[in-house]
């Protein structure tokens, strides 16, 4: 066997024994420059994998299989705890710590239907291994004590009832209990929930991992003890490190730390497959709706199948390009007739194959649907589907489905996770089920196979057959909402109570109020961290990461040469201050419909083929930002976004022509249809991304920039949408219509349009001329909106009108939980004081918001944040059980920082998260990308580098003068925002003082 070639780790090949681990396979990965081990420990069974890559920011993770047999939450809630502290780390939460400790790129902890894993990345050699130290211990050695479970699962507390003086009310607390209410007032969420419970009734994936809000205060403080003596143990896990790091040092410290310490078992935690039926079901659930929202077509419907073994790569591969084929794009056959059927207004929520179990599934339906629809949807599926079968799948779509897999194979990205992770999770369901990890990350040989079979024909028709067509393990799901569903929750939880309150005994009273005081007591303890490790400011380098243009191709757009792996990127800015205020709220949806509506010359169903077929995406968004300069004026841009293989340069090129040349907004059909699809997203968004909504809505009266990003996305701009969508009438349609026309044509102009291009060198030379032949036929620059037959410039900020009165508003919809936002203005980067607020932030996230806001109140999280560009300074909080108890918090986190309890050590961990952020790292395309809308606001390397060097200077007496100056007790200057349901407003302003009311509004 020839030995492979690994600069990082000289001498290591298959069949070597190294601390413990006999290594079963090393191989090159050519695509992605990398070489992978596979090891098995010895002793334990513990099995690792190793990515060996030149690349700086190393990952590490340790994952368990956890396979719960009930809805208590029991997984979820001992990965909370067991980061709770640990026998070297007994602190209270070293997890937090060590995110103030470290220059983490990345750091958290995942739970999943059948597995529990904890990842981190680093660029910091030092860094990396005190990140795993306290891994190790917490994963398994730790302290799991009672108070820990009681404040991150579930406890009981008394608290007097505001109803009836004099008595005392028992209530449920717990961050997971507040967090998985909030979950399963997501019909997203509970949507899947309740499939995977339809789908494999006979597994551990019909129970919720996550926790039922309904079971979680069954479960006891010795079950979760005994989950972890079971589940984490080495013969039950897997370990995972990538990046430029010798293997052999990572083996040794885990081998000292943990795994000499323990001998092998049979944890029993495989996972069989779900018994196959002979017949398909139909499944009818409700999900919470509020009593003030219209409860017509708000249904979902879908087909669900289950279809391959994970372990069958061939089979998931073929599933994955069905998916592509039959519903990644609009063209698709699948999801243009479910579309075009008028039903619904978009996908279902699940729509996609899903590889996350040890069967997988797929998933196919419409949202926003009449409960009556349901045979009408199935019969589209199934006639759409068997059309396929009999005509034959169109050629074309297979070579773009296997174009899209070798894109976004080729592609390295760091988005949403660092590029070590993504390709932890990548591996992570087949191999812990026994599955083979390299297969999936080398695709060579199933792609042959997979052009073999092809050329045999009638491949994707018989999957089609024996997936779907033939396949009796289905089901017909119906999610229908139900308006009464949170009241009646809200009475079975009470009445719950009330007979738990009966049976409680004088001393049982007492105990809940010892373990309350108990826990408020460790909780306001000041700790001795010093046992935690740290990095020293030391560690931080004083400079900032930025990539330079190259001159040397005579290019209209600014050029930066940069090793992208084959990929071509192309981006362009636009500027979109010009527009009259009636088109302003527009210009969100014209960006989601300008490369899903077709051309003068495609019509919708060809452009989506042409994209899919030769680019890695093509897309458009609008963003509301402010100049660095002195002025900070709004500057409001489009950012127009483009990829493809250095192949289809050419034909990227002729896309991006004729999207920005040949505007066509006549298909009213497809107009109706994008309008419907956009209200969906944006509806659907509210209860995920609530904390910043109401950040958004707290802060949109201190600056015109603040204003505009509301207007585009904030809850105006679903109210915009909604009010636009209630009756769309053909004149409505067509005004819409020569709407969109005229923006476009304001916008894609010759001097209103900046481009830059990202590549290698040969791509870059082939570029320029391409980019030189689409900037020479755009628009010339309308006069319109000019002044005195000057043309208009639309990188300016615009005329909107806005209100600088302070706020405090409460915005009502479907939650269990709340979202709760204050705002108030400070200053810019620019300003000497820009770094200590930065600081501020940390401190106040730290040391103060999230004792408060998640340990005391159990919501998910609180949070403190500053915004350098724009000079707002935020609170929020994310799944809140509180409202007005979240605002006084926010009025004592004023007091907090003005009273200096802090020291040296919290300023320096502050900075080190400052930094953390700072330098996090980029892919190659991504740090120019960024570099390019850099330039366009004015924020040079120079004012970065400033601002580093004077955040890395600062001293905890400048800290606390700057507090002095911005956070005035008086709050009067502080706007505030509030998500909820209606009834959680409504009680809140009965406990909030006159002066704090909220001014109610529907969502």
């Amino acid at each position: 066997m020839n030995e492979i070639l690994d600069q990082n780790n000289p001498g290591l090949k298959q069949g070597d024994n190294i601390s413990g681990y006999f290594i079963k396979k090393v191989a090159k990965l050519e695509e992605i420059n990398s070489v992978f081990y596979e090891l098995e420990h010895t002793l334990t069974g513990t099995r690792h994998i190793h990515i060996s890559k030149n690349d700086e920011e190393n990952t590490f993770g340790v994952a368990f299989k956890t396979v719960p047999v009930d809805s208590t939450g029991v997984a979820h809630i001992l990965e909370h705890t067991v980061l709770c502290g640990s026998n070297r780390f007994p602190v209270r939460d070293p997890f937090f710590s060590m995110l103030k400790r470290s220059l983490s790129t990345f750091m958290n902890a995942f739970t999943s239907s059948d597995w529990t894993m904890y990842p981190f990345s680093t660029q910091n050699r030092k860094d990396f291994y005190n990140l795993m130290d306290v891994y190790l211990d917490a994963a398994f050695f730790p302290k799991i004590d009672k108070l820990s479970f009681n404040q991150e699962g579930h406890r009981l507390e008394i608290e007097d009832d505001l109803k009836d003086a004099g008595s005392m009310k028992l209530v449920y607390k717990g961050v997971v209990y507040n967090e998985m209410k909030g979950a399963m007032s997501s019909p997203d969420q509970v949507l899947v929930q309740f499939l995977l419970k339809a789908l494999y009734p006979d597994t551990t994936y019909s129970h919720n991992s996550g926790g039922d809000p309904v079971v979680i205060p069954s479960l006891t403080h010795d079950q979760l003890k005994a989950f972890h003596r079971r589940h984490y143990h080495p013969s039950n896990s897997f370990f995972y490190t990538y990046g430029d790091m010798p293997l052999k040092e990572h083996l040794n410290f885990i081998q000292e730390k943990i795994l000499k310490k323990f001998e092998r078992i049979d944890p029993k935690t495989d996972v069989l497959s779900q018994p196959r039926w002979n017949k398909p079901r139909k499944i009818i659930k409700k999900y919470p709706l509020g009593d003030s929202e219209d409860p017509s077509k708000k249904c979902q419907v879908c087909v669900a199948w289950l279809t391959a073994d994970i372990k069958d790569f061939f089979e998931v591969l073929a599933l994955i390009l069905l998916e592509q084929i039959l519903i990644g794009n609009s063209a698709s056959p699948l999801h243009k007739a479910l579309i075009d059927s008028e039903l619904g207004t978009d996908l279902s929520d699940g729509t996609g194959f899903h590889d996350d179990n040890r069967d997988t599934m797929f998933v196919c339906g419409l949202k926003d649907v009449e409960e009556s629809a349901a045979e009408k949807i199935e019969t589209i599926i199934f006639d759409t589907l068997k059309g396929l079968v009999d005509k034959g799948v169109d050629k074309k779509l297979i070579e773009s489905a296997i174009h899209q897999i070798e894109f976004h194979r080729k592609e390295v990205t760091n988005t949403p996770y660092p590029y070590g992770i993504k390709l932890l999770l990548t591996i992570s369901e087949c191999w812990f089920h026994g599955g083979d990890p390299e297969r999936i990350l080398r695709l060579d040989a199933d792609l042959d196979r997979l052009k073999r079979e092809l050329s045999i024909g009638s491949f994707f028709e018989n999957r089609i057959k024996s997936y779907f067509l033939d396949n009796p393990h289905r089901v017909l799901f119906t999610l229908a909402p139900d308006q009464l569903m949170e009241s009646k929750e809200n009475n079975r939880v009470a009445a719950e109570l009330d007979s738990v309150r009966a049976s409680l005994s004088k001393s049982d009273i007492k105990k809940i109020q010892e373990d309350a005081k108990a826990l408020r007591q460790l909780q306001e303890s000041i700790e001795d961290v010093s046992c935690l490790p740290t990095l020293e400011l030391v560690d931080i380098p004083p400079s900032v990461k930025s990539v330079k243009e190259t001159t040397r191709y005579n290019a209209a757009a600014a050029c930066y040469n940069q090793p992208t792996s084959g990929i071509f990127y192309f981006e362009a800015a636009i500027g979109a201050g010009s527009f009259r205020k009636q088109l302003i709220p527009l210009i969100p949806f014209f960006c989601f419909a300008l490369p899903r509506t077709g051309t003068a010359v495609h019509d919708y169903t060809e452009m989506a083929q042409l994209i899919d077929a030769y680019t890695g995406g093509i897309g458009l968004s609008s963003h509301s930002c402010t100049s660095f300069e002195d002025n900070g004026l709004c500057l409001p841009l489009i950012s127009f976004s483009g990829k493809c293989l250095v192949r289809n340069q050419g034909r990227m090129f002729e896309i991006i022509q004729e999207l920005l040349c040949k505007l066509d907004f006549s298909d009213f059909a497809r107009l109706k249809s994008l309008l419907y699809e956009y209200r969906a997203e944006l509806e659907s968004m509210v209860v995920r991304n609530g904390h910043m909504l109401a950040m958004s809505l707290a802060s949109r009266n201190l600056s015109i920039t603040c204003a505009l990003n509301e207007i585009w996305h904030g809850i105006h701009q679903l109210q915009t949408i909604k009010s636009l969508t209630d009756d769309l009438a053909e004149d409505k349609l067509k005004s819409i219509s020569g709407d969109l026309l005229s923006i476009g044509k304001n916008l894609f102009t010759r001097s209103n349009l900046k481009m830059a291009l990202i590549g290698e060198d040969n791509s870059l030379s082939t570029a320029s001329s391409l980019a030189a032949s689409v900037q020479k036929a755009l628009f010339h620059s309308p006069l319109e909106g000019g002044k005195g037959g000057v043309p208009a410039n639309g990188f300016a900020s615009p005329e909107i009108e806005f209100d600088d009165k302070i706020i405090m508003e409460g915005w009502s919809t479907s939650s269990a939980v709340s979202f709760v936002a204050q705002a108030f203005k400070t200053v810019r980067m620019g300003h000497e004081d820009a770094p200590a607020l930065s600081v501020i932030s940390k401190i106040l996230r730290s040391m103060y918001l999230h004792r408060e806001i998640r340990e005391k109140g159990g919501a998910y999280g609180g949070f403190a944040t500053y915004n350098s560009e724009d000079g707002i300074f935020s609170f929020g909080s994310y799944r809140d059980p509180h409202i007005s108890a979240t605002l006084k918090v926010y009025d004592g986190a004023v007091d907090f920082i003005n009273s200096g309890r802090f020291v040296d050590e919290d300023v320096k961990e502050a900075i080190l998260q400052v930094c953390s952020g700072i330098d996090r790292p980029d892919t190659p395309a991504v740090a120019a990308q960024k570099a390019f809308y850099r330039k366009v606001v004015s924020l040079s390397d120079e004012a970065r580098k400033a601002f580093k060097e004077r955040l890395l200077s600062l001293t905890r007496n400048k800290v606390v003068e700057v507090a002095g100056k911005y956070f005035d007790p008086n709050k009067s200057e502080r706007s505030a925002a509030v998500i909820s349901g209606e009834q959680k407003l409504k009680e809140a302003n009965e406990k909030l003082p006159d002066h704090s009311q909220l001014t109610l509004y529907r969502i």
